[in-house]
């Protein structure tokens, strides 16, 4: 009877900590919505090539807002705006955050996510981020654990990228960067540190062309800086909403998505853009209509027969 009792006082203690601990990922996860200063850093800091020739450093900042458009106790979503001037807004990159999560959709390369599914077992008291780009198409994601100890909150995982916008445009001696990050809290707000190598995947092996380190620090300001895009994501934020609802229906299918990125003369994130004002001028906001138009750009950007509909 005691060995019963002690066994039972056990679990309910370890259920008691892992409840915990799960609160403490959550205050860590919400601690990075707020209004921030961002400062921007990247160096290349290796190759294995003698010759190799490396790029400048980069830096940039912004003001940027960190808004939670979903908040449960196993799924939040963070939608990161940047914020131009006193008026203008552009609806950056965003994070969701799933406990325990066993579906991945992890990059291959030339702008192809192949669907991966984890063993539960492996994702016990894990939470995946899931980061995708500014038409809430994939970019990357991967499951890892926070961590807290010694006055430290942060969460570290690698995981297979497409090329960040900065070098996109402007190189092709590599196609996938393999990303750690590392997400951290810290007294000033937080910090986004980064080690990615530049890789050139091939399908039969693939090729280290550099090293670069990422330094990217959110220093916490008055929220009143950022009302306007507190305001913008309020007059906007339905038509995003529809632009998800969408995307899920694809990453649903748990099928591997290949996109072509640029069709015509436009690419996909100016098209939805482009959508997202003509949806929005209505006198009245059709969510169905959206939704239609929506999958039907969507779809123009599909490199496999995958076909949407509406669930």
């Amino acid at each position: 009877m005691k060995q019963i009792i002690g066994l039972l006082l056990a679990l309910i203690t370890v259920s008691a900590t892992a409840q915990n601990k799960k609160k403490q990922d959550i205050e860590a996860i919400n601690a990075m919505c707020g209004c921030y200063e961002v400062v921007f850093n990247f160096a290349e800091t290796f190759s294995p090539n003698k010759e190799y020739k490396f790029y400048d450093n980069y830096k940039t900042g912004a003001l940027e807002y960190v808004i939670p458009v979903e908040n449960g106790k196993d799924k939040i979503v963070l939608q990161h705006l940047l914020v131009i001037g006193d008026t203008m807004i552009i609806k950056h990159w965003r994070q969701d955050w799933l406990y325990e999560n066993t579906d991945l959709y992890e990059y291959d390369k030339n702008s192809t996510w192949k669907y991966t599914s984890l063993a539960p077992k492996s994702v016990t008291g894990q939470w995946t981020q899931k980061v995708y780009q500014v038409d809430d198409s994939p970019r990357y994601e991967g499951s890892a654990t926070w961590v807290h100890y010694d006055g430290k909150h942060y969460w570290e995982n690698t995981a297979d990228a497409p090329l960040p916008r900065r070098d996109h445009t402007k190189r092709s001696d590599y196609n996938v960067m393999v990303r750690t990050n590392r997400q951290e809290i810290t007294s000033y707000g937080w910090l986004h540190e980064q080690d990615n190598d530049k890789v050139q995947r091939e399908d039969d092996g693939e090729t280290l062309i550099a090293q670069e380190k990422g330094w990217n620090t959110y220093t916490k300001v008055e929220d009143s800086k950022c009302q306007v895009a507190q305001q913008w994501w309020n007059s906007n934020q339905v038509y995003w909403a529809d632009v998800r609802t969408v995307w899920d229906e694809l990453f649903a299918t748990k099928k591997d998505i290949a996109l072509n990125m640029k069709v015509g003369d436009q690419v996909l994130f100016s098209r939805l853009f482009g959508l997202e004002k003509e949806m929005m001028a209505a006198d009245v906001y059709d969510s169905e209509l959206a939704k239609t138009k929506i999958r039907e750009a969507i779809q123009l950007h599909l490199k496999s027969d995958q076909l949407l509909s509406a669930r």
